[in-house]
């Protein structure tokens, strides 16, 4: 007896390629172990930072105490409670956005959350955000200028 087929075999396909080549992936690999490898013999060696902002001295200081919440209202005072802003959520996102940050570090190291902060412009432009109570500082520079400038107000004001 003959069998005989009725539906042809379908046409065998070369193997599918790989989505990421070998030597693709090998690169990579080799990438990740040697900036890990530079990166520990920088950190092993106490290599000194090289890529930091301009430190420069300091022209205006204003310490200020902030306040705000998670829908991003703020409010901005002088260490006596003299009002200097109220910002709504659509004007202090940022602002209340560094305050939950200073919080989080105020309540790392057990400090009040109400303590002043010390906001800097110095010779160089640049502004900075210090927690005299904690260490903990920022450069506003690198948020970009909107946010930047949210600041540079409250220390115009």
């Amino acid at each position: 007896m003959t069998q005989i087929d009725t539906h042809p075999a379908a046409p065998r396909k070369p193997q599918d390629k790989e989505l990421v080549p070998r030597f693709m992936a090998r690169a990579m690999l080799i990438l990740c172990l040697t900036v890990l490898a530079v990166v520990t013999w920088a950190r092993l060696t106490d290599r000194p930072l090289v890529a930091t902002p301009p430190q420069g001295a300091i022209v205006t200081e204003r310490a200020i105490v902030l306040s705000g919440d998670m829908a991003g209202r703020a409010t901005v005072t002088a260490p006596d409670g003299t009002l200097i802003a109220e910002l709504t959520p659509q004007e202090g996102g940022f602002v209340s956005g560094v305050y939950r940050v200073i919080l989080r570090e105020r309540t790392k190291h057990g400090v009040a959350p109400d303590a002043p902060l010390a906001l800097r412009r110095r010779d160089t432009g640049r502004l900075e955000i210090h927690d005299p109570a904690t260490g903990w500082s920022a450069d506003l520079m690198g948020f970009g200028a909107d946010n930047a400038k949210a600041f540079a107000r409250l220390l115009a004001n």
